[in-house]
């Protein structure tokens, strides 16, 4: 076979359903064995930022690799937003680029470009192919990095000449890479140590984050949490994988989090950290984090480990088979008067607003989601209507939840929505959106009418980049420097330009109706443009270079 033709038979070993990708000279041959490949089917997207934010999105929700394909030159570089935004969220994905003839490398020929110097730096592995016999060894050990250990993006550049030189096809039945074993089992030693500090804490914590949701480790922890009856909060990256509506829970901390889950930290006397990484945007000030308290720190990856907070009992290892050992050595916690005080903030301190006259509140349009759409699998871009969903959704499943949260990429979640509808085909994608994301990858609804996939694409457009507003009005005197989007297009009228259905809504009362329309609309997307409050802000916040004791929880 052909190396291209490798290729294909070699993504149809490995399990790949769907392909993302944007044609492009140096990558011809591939699309041209994609074009009758059974078994394996070629999305094409609209741009390759998308098409990588779509691999990102399939394998969000779940949990296999996603796969994006592009050309050389411009086609691999508009790859590496993708590519960071997965690297940083450590999302398990194939980027394969085409690359031009071997014999050319180093000529600044037509579309050539160092790929592998430029991703370097955001992605796990990357891989050169300049003959068809390397084809299929590195396509197997690119899933087996891709996925295994701490998941995150490989590289693959394909030469132009080795896609059309032929070799004879094997696909390796097992991956062996000597220098790369990651620790899957935590120490038993060390997981002694921790329930034995954890059976003495009078005021313990449960600090769950994104690693649960990667290692499949939902159920565990919840097992874990039920047992030992100890109060647990969920990063963002990790929401579903506990479920909110549980009495343990203390919903999201940080930055934009819950009160009681950022008072606790401050009045904890030990800290369990599961599959998070102390991100700058759950501790607040490192100097003022959880001061009171010894902390557990379950990660799969040992650099994670005392790199933002000193530890007291580091365990390496999966989470799933961590939280199984632990399990098997829980007991309930003797801790009353520490849930009395967290029941007195969580009653104290819920997520709250305040209507404003007649404007379409953001959080009423979050409510009036939930309320008919608990079930979906949601997805969001970044800014204020990303922290709103987060807080007035309550998440209940695993892998419910898909955002950019580590790189905070603006038009990650229309294309990821594609992705997530594609992978989980059984359930109701919901797109919370914003108007100054939502115009970034606004192209990539042409695959989505393409396909007739029934998103729900919910705008929350307050004619601003919302969070960088908030920011000008509290830290810099309201000098709205280049956040101003009152120039937006009718975001309705161009959803059915492109052949969905839009909808406008401008007053409170047209909220309901329309999501209850949207909710009937199953041949296609349908776009809602919520007018919303230009100037409402996200409350609770912690600001920059506060402690978590800090925050200012907004209403009086």
């Amino acid at each position: 076979m052909r190396g291209a033709k490798i290729l294909v038979e070699s993504l149809k070993r490995a399990e790949v359903k769907y392909i993302f990708g944007v044609q492009g000279g140096a990558a011809m041959p591939i699309f041209d064995d994609l074009y009758d490949a059974e078994g394996l089917k070629l999305i094409p997207m609209r741009h390759e930022q998308g098409a990588a934010h779509a691999a990102d999105g399939y394998a969000r929700a779940t949990g296999k690799v996603g796969v994006t394909l592009a050309t050389s030159g411009p086609g691999a570089t508009n790859l590496v937003t993708g590519i960071a935004t997965a690297h940083m969220d450590s999302i398990p994905m194939v980027a394969i680029t085409g690359q031009v003839p071997t014999y050319l490398m180093g000529n600044d020929a037509f579309q050539e470009c160092d790929i592998l110097g430029i991703t370097r730096p955001i992605c796990k592995h990357s891989y050169l192919i300049k003959s068809s016999d390397e084809v299929a060894d590195v396509v197997a050990e690119a899933f087996h990095v891709a996925a295994t250990g701490k998941p995150g993006p490989v590289v693959i550049d394909f030469a132009k000449d080795a896609q059309i030189q032929e070799s004879a096809f094997y696909y390796p039945e097992s991956v062996n890479i000597r220098s790369y074993n990651p620790t899957v089992v935590g120490h038993p030693g060390q997981i002694k140590k921790a329930m034995d500090l954890i059976n003495r804490a009078e005021k313990p914590m449960i600090y769950a984050g994104g690693g649960v949701t990667l290692a499949n480790a939902h159920e565990e922890l919840r097992h874990f949490t039920s047992k030992t009856g100890i109060p647990i909060t969920v990063t963002l990256m990790g929401l579903g994988a506990f479920p909110e509506t549980d009495p343990l829970a203390m919903r999201m901390p940080g930055m934009h989090g819950s009160c009681c889950a950022n008072y606790a930290f401050s009045d904890a006397d030990l800290v369990i950290a599961i599959g998070a990484r102390f991100d700058d945007r759950v501790t607040g000030n490192l100097e003022r984090f959880s001061q009171k308290s010894k902390k557990i720190h379950i990660d799969i990856d040992p650099s994670s480990i005392g790199k933002n907070v000193t530890v007291d009992i580091p365990i390496v290892g999966d989470a799933k088979n961590i939280l199984r050992d632990m399990n098997k050595l829980a007991q309930p916690a003797q801790i009353e008067p520490w849930m009395q005080q967290i029941r007195e903030w969580q009653k104290k301190y819920p997520f709250e607003y305040r209507q404003n006259g007649d404007r379409v509140m953001p959080q009423y349009v979050i409510e009036q989601v939930y309320d008919l759409f608990p079930d979906a699998v949601v997805t969001a871009d970044v800014g204020q209507h990303q922290m709103w969903a987060a807080q007035y959704f309550k998440y209940t499943e695993h892998r419910q939840w898909l955002n950019s949260g580590g790189l905070g990429t603006m038009g990650f979640s229309l294309p990821a929505t594609i992705g997530a509808q594609l992978g989980r085909p059984d359930k109701t994608l919901v797109n919370i959106n914003g108007d100054g994301s939502f115009i970034m990858n606004i192209q990539e609804l042409v695959p989505a009418v393409t396909m007739k996939l029934p998103l729900k694409i919910f705008i929350i457009n307050n004619m601003y980049l919302g969070m960088v507003r908030q920011w000008q009005e509290m830290f810099f005197q309201k000098r709205y420097s280049a956040v101003d989007y009152h120039d937006n297009p009718d975001f309705a009228k161009l959803a059915e330009g492109f052949g969905a259905t839009g909808i406008r809504v401008e007053r409170p009362e047209e909220v309901r109706p329309a999501l209850e329309q949207a909710q009937k609309i199953e041949d296609g997307p349908v776009v809602i443009d919520f007018i919303v409050d230009e100037e409402e802000n996200v409350f609770p916040m912690v600001p920059s270079g506060a402690g978590l004791d800090e925050v200012i929880r907004g209403l009086a």
